[in-house]
């Protein structure tokens, strides 16, 4: 079992534990996933990224990754396939040779 699975089955076990899928739609999952994103985001307001502290950046992180997975479980894709797949469509939207040491989006190039 990779450890993605684990983790996703983990996370359902707990909600589920609490009858909490009845709050998981898909969309619920996507606003939560946003609103957990902003939290890590507040880690770094008004500070550089070295005074952040990295126990809360570490906490929101997990959140959001929490809700990430299972919006993935939700549509049943593979976060492994999914990720690969939009790595590969980055590399060929950002060649070495165009964005290498610039931070120009790829219209841009």
């Amino acid at each position: 079992m990779s450890d993605i699975k684990e983790i996703t089955e983990l996370l359902i076990k707990f909600r589920d534990e609490r009858d909490w899928a009845q709050f998981h739609t898909a969309k619920d999952l996507a606003l939560a996933l946003n609103i957990e994103a902003g939290e890590l985001l507040e880690a770094f307001l008004w500070k550089t990224s070295e005074q952040a502290d990295p126990e809360q950046v570490k906490e929101e992180l997990a959140d959001v990754i929490a809700y990430a997975f299972m919006l993935a479980e939700k549509y049943d894709f593979d976060v492994r396939r999914i990720m690969l797949e939009k790595i590969e469509r980055n590399a060929q939207k950002y060649p070495v040779t165009k964005s290498k040491g610039t931070a120009k989006k790829y219209t841009e190039l």
